[in-house]
């Protein structure tokens, strides 16, 4: 199909910002504007309001209306790399992992969840890193809470969310431990991370806070039994 003469719209958003545990997966999407009806048609929503099972259902549907996409696995590993970096945080890794996918995209419009409290900041240094041709080209749409208000970013957010899932799952058939969803409001993470911290570390983003407060916990208490 001769998508030359479309509006192509590219929405982006990511799940797994915030766990201890697990990769944090980043997700852009392409459709056009019947497609966007399409999305709306099917009930797309925010992933957060919807159930696992329907988010499932979603997946699949979703990947055919899609035109292009470009998903992002990024690893705790490299997580605790950027916070690690004196010119780099979680922010800036999102912003340049997004610009690389939007520039591999190549969008009329990039609608894009924005994970900083500084969007203007945020944007600017997304912008910077953008390939020149789809800077000069592609209207950016920087905004909170885009996953409520716009339907591609709602489908991004989707697909974001089941991988993520499916990948947390996989990690849980692997070493046989069902340690929940690697949240610490979850008490099975909370109980996964007092007991394995040091047997799977490199399942654990070990810059958060939460396991640096296990560890020095550990080495408080061995000093204690001197």
């Amino acid at each position: 199909m001769d998508y030359s003469s479309k509006m192509l719209i590219c929405g982006m958003d990511e799940a797994g910002r915030g766990p201890v545990l697990g990769p944090l997966v980043m997700a852009a999407l392409v459709v056009d504007e019947e497609g966007e009806k399409k999305l709306r048609w099917l009930g797309v929503k925010d992933s957060k309001q919807l159930s696992s099972s329907a988010r499932e259902e979603l997946f699949e549907r979703i990947r055919e209306i899609v035109i292009d996409f470009r998903i992002e696995v990024i690893e705790p590993d490299a997580i605790d790399l950027s916070m690690t970096e004196a010119e780099s945080n979680l922010n800036w890794l999102e912003a340049e992992t997004a610009a690389r996918m939007v520039s591999e995209l190549a969008p009329d419009k990039a609608i894009i969840d924005c994970p900083s409290p500084n969007i203007p900041a945020y944007k600017n240094y997304f912008l910077e890193r953008l390939s020149a041709g789809v800077k000069e080209k592609t209207e950016v749409v920087m905004e909170h809470k885009a996953d409520v208000n716009h339907i591609s970013v709602a489908a991004a957010s989707v697909i974001a969310k089941v991988i993520r899932d499916r990948q947390i799952e996989h990690i849980k058939e692997e070493i046989g431990v069902d340690f929940g969803t690697g949240y610490c409001s979850d008490p099975k993470t909370k109980d996964f991370l007092q007991k394995y911290h040091d047997k799977f570390p490199e399942l654990f983003r070990r810059c958060w806070q939460p396991y640096k407060d296990v560890v020095d916990g550990k080495k408080q208490r061995r000093l204690g039994e001197f």
